[in-house]
């Protein structure tokens, strides 16, 4: 049946049948801003900041007395520019030997893999009993050295436990040595 003019759709009004009113929903989001606050307050207490790390370095002094190192048990690292070189034992002997090698500040082939094959080898040769430990790296920054390549250094020296290390001003003939150019 169709409509007619008479009236609505009788298909359409049914008795009792009422239009479901439309009603506004009111949360009250007071308790889940409480639970917020009081969620961040807990993680602010109980977490820990991160506290800046600090490499410890030992400067050697110059009124006190020299601390001997074996010649077995010390690393030196010449740094400048863009040159690095290390020795092992003492200057004398590797230069004589031409024993002055170059290397590279690189975390898996540089100056952490010399580093970490003098800690075996002294390792398997302890010295006055001492493994590893009795290591002595003497850190020797030119003229030219940047303070990036010196932080990088004493980072390997962390990255590697190394124990014992210092940063010690370069003699003459190793300012030379640095000053020279590469082959």
């Amino acid at each position: 049946m169709a409509a007619t003019s008479e009236g609505p759709d009788p298909i359409r009004q049914r008795a009792g049948v009422r239009r479901a009113k439309k009603l506004s929903l009111k949360i009250d989001m007071t308790p889940m801003v409480d639970l917020g606050f009081l969620l961040i307050t807990f993680f602010v207490i109980t977490a820990r900041l991160s506290e800046p790390m600090v490499t410890p370095l030992n400067m050697p002094h110059d009124d006190g007395p020299e601390t001997p190192t074996g010649d077995h048990a010390t690393l030196t690292v010449l740094i400048g520019g863009n040159k690095i070189f290390y020795y092992h034992g003492f200057w004398e002997k590797a230069y004589k030997n031409h024993q002055i090698l170059p290397t590279t500040l690189d975390l898996k082939t540089g100056l952490g893999q010399i580093i970490r094959e003098k800690q075996q080898w002294l390792d398997q040769h302890p010295v006055n009993g001492e493994g590893r430990t009795v290591l002595m790296v003497i850190i020797k920054a030119g003229e030219d050295a940047n303070y990036s390549q010196a932080i990088d250094a004493l980072d390997e020296m962390l990255i590697n436990r190394v124990t014992r290390y210092a940063i010690v001003k370069p003699t003459s003939e190793e300012l030379t040595y640095l000053s020279r150019p590469l082959n």
